[in-house]
């Protein structure tokens, strides 16, 4: 069993070992469910992983003036 303290602003830490198991990192949302004996605290269902987030993020921002092709030989060192 983990412990937390509550601030004065309402804010507790979630134990690293607890946010590894679940898998959740900053930004993961979170969703309170009140229960008879006290919280349950869950993923919110639609919390999109960091990598879906980052590359939501990302999209559309690329320079299109180079084809796959061109980028994969600047890559491998060719036609320089």
């Amino acid at each position: 069993m983990s412990t937390s303290r509550m601030t004065v602003k309402g804010q507790v830490t979630v134990p690293k070992k607890m946010r590894d198991v679940f898998g959740w990192e900053p930004q993961t949302e979170v969703q309170f469910e009140l229960m008879p004996d006290g919280v349950k605290i869950t993923r919110f269902p639609n919390t999109k992983s960091r990598g879906t987030s980052i590359v939501q993020r990302l999209r559309g921002k690329g320079n299109r003036k180079r084809t796959t092709d061109q980028i994969l030989a600047m890559t491998r060192g060719e036609g320089q």
